[in-house]
């Protein structure tokens, strides 16, 4: 009996500690200017004190043993301690009040400087900033219910190291805000790669979408979502198990210098369905050889532009690197003791489990021995490995509706923020014309949860991608860009257009500094009251008939129209009743856009870089942000 008390009395003294939410940590910035909590848990009845800026506050949990303590608000600056006291004392140091920049949405938003380092080496080696921090959100969902709490995640400053892990849009948006009014940024990173916008969506709000709202519902006693993912994970490790076990080239050691008389030759980059090979999925071994001097360096460093799917990289024999799915650049740096003087040879396994395998086209393929870069593309031998059957395609149980909003957003509701940074889309571009309700719905939402009527929204609109077409065309990605377009009818919200700077083969372009930039343009015009700043490329406003003639207007035309270019304007269409787009003429006269087609005798329609990849939109206004894609009808 005396073992049990005692067992309890320690059950009972460990629970009364006060525990703190993640977010509220060490090193944590604070939004300014407005009241703000302090929060977490304790025992029933546990008297909390908070020793802040050389005053106390003081509060009691409630039964269920969380307690909120509200603070004054507290201009922009720091640091600060403040001192939590109950059975325990926590210390919390380094705390700065400032703005605080919530980044969601999928890959673009999530993608890390790490995968930029190439790009942005200067920018990266001078990013030391304590005033700019980012909290990296863990990736998870659940769908029981909104969850009050992460499983992991810390603030940390901006450093050469720390910045690798940062978002690369939110970063330089944050260099950006700080550099211009040198208020702490700080930036909560909640972003998950492929999720849809409907996943940020909480339960209540999800109703108005009774299709989403009845998938959701399948999951949230979280048996399918068991089921779902043992039989995925079952069905992958078996595919791999058999492929690993009837690769020829694991098992006669291929990746060594090894006799290649019998092996096929292919032009890399290029997928080896569009050769001799045809469409198969499996493993595929490729073989280049090249010549060296003697080499003086240290390190060399391999560049093969993007694999389909996955990868594992051999010089000489010795293994140099390995990436598991097709979207990350392929950079390997190895130690150049395994290079030799005279001839050496890189072998490559690739592994596609469906679609098209092989090297992604208009790519950098080059090996970097200090400064002397040797070409890789042009011929290589290959092997086929394995052939395998497609593997199936997984669920993707993550990205089922409200899951990521539980998980990723809920918990951060009691944490004031100056605003969203939203780059998202992709992933809903098979319905695009959903995409406006849902991003109504999800902002109504996000503004409810944080009980901020006004809570800024920035929106990114998609990017150009994929090949570009010779005709006008429907596209997808068109229409959703319209569907973010037209979200600039919710106020307090703004649109950075990126429609130049995108990669045709790429869906993560690395241009993400000017798509910081702009949407910093957007925060300033919008959050910090610059209200002359021309913040956006034109936006088509309305438009009127003068016979076979449709005249434009736009706003954010800043001091005026242009042809990026110098060129005559391109990618603009017109129909008539028959609703047939065909290329028209555009001149800009003044303020206003004309645009015709001789053909068309009464244009009712008309449209601007209306398409995937529409290369030569040039329609900028004398500020260099480029004009909105639109499509528009006359009433």
């Amino acid at each position: 009996m005396k073992k049990i008390i005692v067992a309890f009395l320690i059950s009972f003294s460990i629970n009364a500690q006060i525990k703190l939410p993640r977010l509220i940590s060490d090193g944590m910035i604070l939004q300014r200017d407005t009241k703000f909590n302090i929060w977490g848990w304790a025992s029933p009845n546990e008297k909390i004190e908070l020793d802040f800026n050389h005053k106390a506050y003081k509060t009691t949990t409630a039964q269920d043993g969380k307690w909120s303590i509200q603070l004054p608000s507290q201009k922009a600056g720091g640091p600060y301690e403040m001192t939590l006291k109950a059975s325990n004392t926590i210390v919390l140091k380094n705390i700065l009040f400032g703005d605080v920049w919530l980044c969601s949405g999928q890959s673009n938003m999530e993608l890390p400087m790490d995968r930029l380092k190439d790009k942005y080496k200067e920018e990266i080696a001078k990013s030391a900033n304590p005033n700019i921090r980012q909290f990296l959100v863990p990736d998870e969902y659940y769908f029981a219910k909104e969850r009050n709490d992460f499983s992991s995640g810390s603030w940390v400053e901006a450093n050469p190291l720390n910045v690798l892990q940062f978002t690369g849009v939110g970063y330089f948006f944050a260099l950006e805000i700080y550099e211009k009014y040198k208020i702490p940024i700080g930036l909560i990173n909640s972003a998950l790669g492929g999720s849809p916008a409907e996943s940020w969506i909480s339960e209540e709000s999800i109703k108005k979408f009774p299709e989403y709202e009845q998938e959701y519902l399948k999951f949230k006693d979280g048996k399918l979502e068991k089921q779902i993912d043992e039989n995925d994970r079952k069905v992958s490790l078996n595919w791999y198990k058999l492929l690993n076990e009837t690769d020829l080239g694991l098992k006669d050691k291929w990746r060594n210098s090894i006799e290649t008389s019998d092996w096929k030759e292919m032009n890399v980059p290029g997928h080896w369905a569009d050769g001799e090979l045809g469409k198969i999925n499996g493993s595929v071994w490729f073989k280049k050889e090249f010549v060296l001097e003697k080499v003086k360096e240290n390190q060399a460093k391999l560049i093969l532009g993007r694999i389909v799917d996955a990868d594992s990289v051999f010089v000489n024999g010795h293994f140099v690197g390995t990436t598991s799915y097709q979207y990350p650049p392929r950079i390997y740096s190895f130690n150049t003791d395994v290079l030799k003087e005279g001839k050496n040879e890189i072998t490559v396994r690739i592994i596609n489990n469906s679609g098209k395998g092989g090297f992604v086209i208009y790519k950098p393929y080059e090996l970097i021995v200090g400064d002397k870069t040797i070409d890789l593309k042009g011929t290589w031998k290959y092997k086929l490995g394995s052939k395998m059957e497609p593997l199936p395609g997984q669920t993707f149980v993550r990205w089922k509706p409200v899951g990521l909003y539980n998980a990723m957003i809920a918990p951060l509701k009691d944490y004031p923020i100056k605003g969203v940074l939203w780059y998202q889309g992709e992933a809903n571009t098979r319905k695009p014309l959903e995409y406006g309700p849902l991003m109504q719905t999800l902002i109504s939402n996000w503004r409810a949860q944080w009980k901020q009527e006004k809570l800024p929204f920035l929106l990114v609109q998609l990017p150009n991608f994929m090949e570009p077409k010779t005709e006008p065309t429907e596209s997808n990605w068109a229409a959703l860009r319209q569907q973010q377009l037209n979200t600039l009818k919710v106020p307090n919200t703004g649109l950075a257009i990126t429609i130049d700077l995108g990669e045709w083969n790429d869906i993560h372009p690395l241009n993400k500094y000017d798509v910081g930039k702009r949407l910093s343009l957007q925060a300033r015009k919008l959050v910090y009251g610059e209200k002359n700043l021309t913040a956006s490329g034109p936006i088509f406003q309305s438009m009127k008939q003068n016979g076979n003639k449709l005249i434009l207007s736009f706003s954010d035309i800043g001091t005026g129209l242009q042809s990026k270019n110098g060129n005559e304007l391109k990618e603009f269409a017109i129909a008539g009743t028959d609703g047939k787009f065909v290329w028209a003429k555009a001149v800009i006269e003044g303020d206003k856009i004309v645009v015709w087609n001789d053909a068309v005798l009464n244009p009712v329609k008309v449209r601007y870089a209306w398409a995937d990849n529409p290369v030569e939109a040039n329609l900028y206004n004398k500020e260099n942000l480029p004009a909105s894609p639109f499509e528009a009808e006359l009433k």
